[in-house]
């Protein structure tokens, strides 16, 4: 009995434990620490969208590959030095992901204010927020109080991201090893909505696949030759790339996705009847969009004592 009432006496200890690691995530915390975090981010995005408005799909894309690869934890924003290697030269990042720049403006106007206080994490979960609001899409709280990684793995960025060649069957796969549900899958692959690819992404799609608006090729053709042109740029979405709205729905179920992972979410698989939703619904859409992001900003966050808080969103300390 004595060794019964131990066990579960134990297993309790461990439940709250991991439910105060959980809980170390809240929207409040830096509410007496850094209290005016986010009006300086949503001011720092502000201008930067203003300048580009791209730069909102591209901090949208940089928190993705960011919480895919052990976790929201910034380790993506790490450079390569001589002793140590990062992720921004893994495949799916090298010339592609983009916004370090913005990040690095956010993280010193928050030191100016808040020393040592505030993680390149969740400055990074904050900006991409703001990006899609500030381009029109769904708002949602951030929960707060992830730490930084001291660490990075081009491997896991290698194998671990999406790539925008997968399959359904491969997508899904991916997103259920982060958590994440089929739905969520459909739900955030509109982040594509908004943003450009480079034609290297999607010139097998445009010159050699069948289920494709015969129109919509020829005009992705004009601009992303046969051979050459890789860095080439074409909008994700055919009707307003610089909105965040639920175009890129619509144009699925026209045909005219523009990756081969776009089109596999409507070619007679699970997901049709989604994006038949989402097309139709924009409400519906933006919804599960904002609860698919708060989920997915939950990925294994660093909390308490572990990994550190950058001073420079670069570098570790």
């Amino acid at each position: 009995m004595a060794s019964t009432t131990h066990i579960v006496t134990v297993l309790t200890i461990l439940s709250l434990l991991a439910c105060s690691v959980n809980a170390q995530l809240s929207s409040n915390f830096y509410a007496t620490t850094c209290p005016k975090l986010q009006t300086i981010v949503r001011n720092a995005m502000t201008k930067a969208v203003n300048k580009e408005a791209r730069i909102g799909a591209s901090m949208l894309r940089l928190f993705f590959h960011d919480c895919f690869v052990n976790g929201c934890d910034a380790s993506i924003l790490l450079d390569d030095t001589a002793t140590f290697t990062g992720e921004k030269n893994a495949t799916p990042n090298r010339n592609s992901v983009r916004g370090f720049e913005v990040i690095d403006t956010i993280k010193t106007r928050v030191e100016a204010t808040c020393n040592a206080t505030v993680s390149c994490a969740d400055i990074l979960a904050l900006a991409s927020r703001d990006g899609v609001v500030l381009l029109g899409g769904p708002s949602w709280i951030v929960p707060l109080g992830r730490r930084d990684a001291r660490t990075a793995s081009q491997s896991a960025a290698n194998n671990n991201l999406p790539s925008q060649f997968s399959d359904l069957a491969n997508l899904t796969s991916k997103f259920s090893a982060k958590g994440l549900s089929a739905r969520d899958m459909t739900a955030l692959s509109g982040g594509h909505t908004i943003g450009l690819a480079r034609c290297s992404s999607f010139r097998i799609r445009i010159y050699n696949e069948t289920n494709i608006d015969s129109k919509f090729a020829t005009t992705r053709r004009a601009n992303c030759p046969a051979s050459g042109g890789d860095n080439n740029l074409a909008p994700l979405e055919t009707r307003t790339s610089n909105r965040f709205d639920n175009n890129y729905y619509k144009d699925l179920v026209a045909r005219r996705g523009l990756l081969h992972s776009d089109q596999v979410l409507f070619n007679g698989g699970s997901q049709d009847a989604l994006v038949r939703i989402y097309s139709i619904h924009k409400a519906a859409f933006a919804s599960d969009f904002a609860a698919a992001m708060v989920k997915m900003s939950n990925i294994s966050p660093l909390t308490g004592t572990d990994g550190e808080i950058r001073r420079n969103c670069r570098v570790v300390n």
